[in-house]
């Protein structure tokens, strides 16, 4: 990247944390009268005014109450002043600030909290003297703060000890600790825990291996962060070594599975570093989670929180370890600046998965994975509608939760994207652009037309020739999608239609060897309308309904609900109890509340399941069902 390109990231970056909307400069009294608007062109979703105040590094103490559910914490913040302003804002959301003080803590100062808003919660604004460089708060957490969730012994695998974990993304980081909760701010931080003993605890920082006597556990992590990949998890876990910076944390009765499963994470991590420079972290690990973890997974850095449905017992779902060990360069590195630019994290990081994965495992198996993100892309855009603004790259998410953007537009699309500008710009050129815009914006955040400069910059034929336009600020999917080679899945589509011809029984197909990504596509086009006999042969031959790969039993259900094969109710319901991940429950409750019967049995599940779903996952069932608090 060029000088020039570094200007204009530089001059993107500060439209993007500009002054706050002058309608919340008044936003707050001693009384507190008048509610702050969340709405600045630093960031739609954030009280914090960054430019007149930031946060750069954040001391935490931390006791954990599992009986009451609640975290009793000090923050101590380091701040840095960059106006003459006398105040800090920060992001809360159903904290009880008990105190607040300046300075070592002796020094208590008055603060304001602003009227309660939807999704966003309060404003916090801290009167400071001259020179205060740190603050300090004592607070306590709500027992339904969003971004922690309580797992009672049996919600675990273990089935003996309590388990939490937080998910701060993208605005839950308010819900536990008091802080400038945007993607535009970044900073170090340290942390005392103090956990039950024989528990371990882990977050985003340096870890230990090996349980504390006495549940007290410290952290460090030295790299700047945003404050959605500030986590923590605490439960009866066990560290395995996988290579000299990879490891695993599971539950005892998981964690040998689990070393097995993401044996490959080393190797993931040599081809990346070849591509787009060596890995910032120092280490990078993986914690396995209990089942009600609403995403696949997380990347927290240094410690990837996961799913246990990716443990398939053949490797055959690690391109998910590929996306996240891949945050590490895009999105952990360099960062979305705000909500509105997220494709910046996920387009990017699904481009580098597939890398990925092609070097891992070869360009055919690549070739698998896009033919599939094509069909989740495509699926996604006909649920939202082919014009729809959601299916723009870049977002207008103001006055509304971030989580509306997180779809495969900004996975799938925003990969595609570069993929084309590969092919454009030529592999090896792209490749130097890239490793090049990580090198210059490390530690960083930048935003969309950051990101346009800096390519317009450095290849700029390539930029000329894609329509940047119609991508980033357009709907749908333009002419020019880079369509994965239409033979990837030939085998697969030979079989299916030898068994929908009536040449062969199910059981006579040649599906041998068949690896998960086939056996999705076979399942995905499946004809609708299907029979319950030619169901229950398919079921019989193959075993869907008992599968112990979490994404072809999803993929199957989804089959089983609209052609209403009633055999794998029982086992649908099972999982909808067991699995949190919101990627199986959106199309599963989905495909149930299509149709009066279906809304009804699911709506009876719902009721059984929501106590184990995180707050995440609730939020986006709620919705599709209707559900009201009961």
């Amino acid at each position: 990247m060029t000088q020039r390109a570094l200007i204009s990231v530089a001059f993107a970056l500060t439209l993007a944390c500009g002054p706050a909307a002058d309608e919340a400069d008044e936003a707050v009294s001693a009384g507190g009268a008048e509610s702050a608007l969340v709405a600045s062109p630093a960031d739609p979703h954030s009280f914090s005014r960054p430019e007149e105040v930031v946060v750069r590094h954040l001391e935490l103490d931390l006791k954990l109450d599992f009986e009451a559910k609640r975290i009793h914490g000090t923050a101590a913040l380091g701040i840095e002043k960059t106006t003459a302003a006398d105040q800090l804002w920060l992001d809360t959301r159903g904290l009880e600030i008990e105190r607040v003080a300046l300075g070592d803590g002796s020094a208590e100062t008055t603060f304001t909290l602003t009227d309660e808003l939807p999704t966003f919660g309060r404003g916090l604004a801290i009167d400071l003297e001259p020179g205060t460089e740190r603050v300090v708060i004592d607070y306590v957490t709500d027992p339904g703060a969003e971004a922690v969730q309580w797992l009672s012994p049996a919600q675990t695998a273990g089935g003996e000890h309590p388990f939490l974990f937080t998910q701060s993304q993208a605005i839950l980081a308010r819900t536990w600790v008091p802080i400038q909760d945007t993607p535009g701010v970044r900073f170090t931080y340290e942390a005392t825990v103090q956990a039950p003993p024989g528990l371990m605890a882990v977050m985003s920082a340096e870890n230990p291996t090996e349980r504390s006597a006495d549940g007290r556990y410290t952290f460090a992590m030295p790299q700047a962060i945003p404050s959605y990949l500030l986590a923590l998890a605490v439960g009866d876990l066990e560290f395995r070594a996988m290579g000299p910076r990879t490891g695993v944390y599971a539950e005892p009765a998981v964690v040998e599975a689990a070393a097995w499963e993401f044996a490959e994470t080393e190797a993931m991590m040599d081809a990346t570093e070849a591509l787009y420079g060596p890995y910032r972290w120092g280490r990078y690990d993986i914690l396995v989670l209990p089942p009600s973890f609403p995403f696949g997974g997380m990347e927290n850095p240094r410690l990837t929180f996961a799913t246990p449905t990716i443990i398939a017992g053949d490797r055959s779902l690690v391109a998910l370890v590929a996306h996240e060990l891949a945050h590490s360069w895009s999105g952990n590195l360099v960062t979305n600046a705000t909500w509105n630019d997220f494709w910046l994290n996920e387009g990017f990081t699904s481009y580098i998965e597939n890398r990925i994965m092609e070097a891992v495992e070869g360009p055919e198996y690549a070739e698998m994975l896009r033919s599939l993100s094509l069909q989740d892309l495509e699926s996604e855009i006909e649920e939202l509608g082919a014009e729809s603004a959601d299916t723009h790259l870049f977002l207008n998410l103001a006055g509304r939760n971030p989580d509306d953007g997180m779809n495969s537009v900004a996975y799938d699309k925003g990969a595609a994207l570069l993929r084309l500008l590969e092919e454009t710009a030529g592999r090896e050129a792209f490749d130097a652009f890239l490793l090049d815009y990580f090198e210059r914006l490390a530690y960083q955040s930048t935003d969309t037309g950051g990101f346009v400069a800096a390519l317009k910059d450095a290849l700029p034929d390539a930029a000329a020739a894609v329509d940047l336009d119609a991508w980033i600020y357009g709907p749908g999917l333009p002419d020019n999608f880079p369509k994965p080679e239409s033979g990837a899945f030939g085998a697969v589509e030979a079989e299916l239609a030898r068994w929908r011809e009536g040449e062969a029984a199910a059981a006579r197909l040649d599906t041998a060897g068949w690896t998960t990504h086939e056996w999705l596509h076979f399942l995905r086009t499946l004809p609708a309308g299907l029979s319950g006999e030619q169901l229950a042969e398919l079921d019989a031959a193959f075993g869907f309904t008992a599968a112990g790969n979490a994404e072809i039993q999803a993929a199957w259900f989804e089959v089983a609900i609209r052609d209403g094969y009633a055999p794998a109710f029982d086992a649908l319901e099972e999982f909808l109890i067991q699995v949190g991940r919101r990627k199986f429950l959106k199309p599963l409750y989905t495909e149930l509340a299509k149709t009066e019967e279906g809304l009804s049995w699911a709506t009876e599940v719902y009721a059984k399941a929501r106590p184990g779903y995180h707050s995440v996952s609730t939020n986006t069932i709620d919705d599709i069902l209707g559900w009201t608090a009961r």
